[in-house]
């Protein structure tokens, strides 16, 4: 097992504490293992995506709007 030193800010340190003194776990050890491995599974870390932004985002929501003035059907949708 990797060791791994860490400064965490006082107001993380006192979160830590309270919640091994609650007993949500046995020690501060456990209570960072799995709090930063709950982090990490927040991140999927199985794909290769790039971090660049999607070009076509924008367009694409431009795209899947429709104008209502626009519409090419000139009768209701609706029956009786």
């Amino acid at each position: 097992m990797s060791k791994v030193e860490v400064s965490l800010p006082d107001r993380i340190d006192s979160e830590l504490r309270r919640l091994v003194e609650q007993g949500e776990f046995v020690n501060r050890d456990q209570a960072v293992e799995e709090l930063l491995s709950m982090g990490i599974s927040a991140y999927d870390t199985t794909t290769t995506e790039s971090n660049e932004p999607d070009q076509n985002l924008f367009s694409q929501a431009v795209e899947d709007q429709q104008d209502p003035a626009a519409r090419s059907d000139t009768g209701d949708d609706y029956s009786f």
